[in-house]
């Protein structure tokens, strides 16, 4: 397991590389994003824009929002700029209270906006059947945020999707799709985190029908065709910073916790989900990895965290067991997937890789009286 000498993410993640000076991927995107003209950029957006602006009579684009900062931040973004959204919401698997204060801070900007829940009793099977096979509690909102906006896109005929980041370029990944601007069938499937899992491998388990995973389902290729759906990433025509975003986002109403979930370092960052410090936990048992890490590897490419701080905050936030998110227990939120403590614990064992965390003699992971783990080697 070996770190970025720049920032402090290590090579076990996913589509991140090393290069021969042992710098990441993702240090590198952000490098050159300071040979890129986004005053350029900034009037290719709006060139894009006139395209699609209907002028009133119609919605001019989709924007997927969840009610976070980056989200409020785009829609302001897109009024600003004179065009006329609708917002959509793939309702989050275990929805806060602050999240719903933040959608409804979104509407309250002046937006038509939609929100669609997924059967909830189909949804938990899913959270569950996604825990125990790829140890990823949330993989049907992964799923989801990616393919109800474009279903509505369809429906309504809107060819334009406005969303934010590309995952690729912020947080690592292959050259090519780091500097995408756009997210198609081909992104999702290979960078939306369904790990493997196919929407159609969940038909037939727990009673799971064809038609009950029709909200998780991509439209066809001939309808997007049809329509023409294009989807941006805001992030490619606009420099892309979430702190900035998030004090943007509170200038327009966006309220951010008033602690810091276990395993971040943040406190305005992921908090519609009650789900999420689950998600975050399994990535640190899977990749040695966590939350922490990630704030700290955008902050240190911003300047504003010294390698060494955001080693000793690595050290000590990262991989927190969830024992509760938002003052909700961990046993409430996992009642909904018929899954106890006990069992949930047992599942963690199982996904945890023993090559970078500590055991003792008998090979088994040595934990602390919180349940936490130690991984065998840390940035330094």
């Amino acid at each position: 397991m070996d770190y970025c000498k720049r920032c402090v993410m290590p090579d076990t993640k996913p589509d991140l590389f090393l290069d021969n000076e042992g710098i990441c991927n993702a240090c590198r995107s952000y490098e050159r994003r300071k040979e890129i003209n986004w005053e350029e950029r900034r009037r290719e957006l709006e060139k894009i824009l006139v395209r699609y602006r209907k002028n009133g009579k119609w919605w001019d684009c989709v924007i997927p929002v969840s009610g976070g900062k980056d989200s409020t931040t785009q829609v302001v973004r897109m009024l600003r700029l004179g065009m006329r959204p609708l917002c959509v919401t793939a309702t989050t698997c275990n929805l806060s209270a602050i999240g719903r204060k933040n959608i409804e801070n979104i509407k309250s900007l002046g937006v038509d906006y939609i929100e669609f829940s997924p059967n909830p009793k189909v949804r938990a099977k899913l959270n569950r059947i996604g825990l125990m096979q790829v140890g990823d509690l949330s993989w049907p909102e992964h799923v989801s945020i990616f393919t109800i906006p474009v279903r509505v896109a369809v429906q309504y005929n809107i060819p334009l999707i406005i969303w934010g980041e590309n995952s690729q370029n912020e947080y690592g990944g292959p050259a090519g799709a780091s500097e995408n601007n756009v997210l198609d069938r081909r992104w999702l499937e290979e960078f939306a985190g369904l790990l493997g899992l196919r929407v159609s491998d969940m038909i037939g388990l727990e009673g799971i029908k064809e038609e009950d995973m029709l909200p998780y389902t991509y439209p066809k290729d001939e309808e997007l065709k049809r329509i023409g759906v294009t989807g941006l990433f805001l992030g490619y025509y606009i420099p892309w910073d979430g702190y900035s975003n998030a004090l943007f986002a509170q200038a327009h109403g966006f309220r951010t916790s008033e602690t810091v979930t276990d395993g971040s370092m943040v406190n305005y960052e992921n908090l519609d989900n009650l789900q999420q410090n689950v998600h975050d936990y399994f990535k640190f048992l899977k990749f040695g990895f966590g939350r922490a890490t990630d704030h700290a590897c955008l902050h240190l490419r911003r300047g504003r965290l010294k390698r060494e701080d955001a080693i000793d905050i690595v050290r000590r936030l990262d991989g927190k067991f969830p024992w509760a998110n938002q003052g909700i227990p961990l046993g409430d939120i996992l009642t909904p997937l018929e899954l106890s403590v006990e069992e949930f614990i047992k599942i963690c064992d199982r996904f945890t890789n023993k090559k970078i965390f500590q055991l003792d003699a008998r090979g088994n992971l040595i934990k602390d009286k919180y349940g936490n783990l130690t991984k065998i080697k840390y940035p330094e």
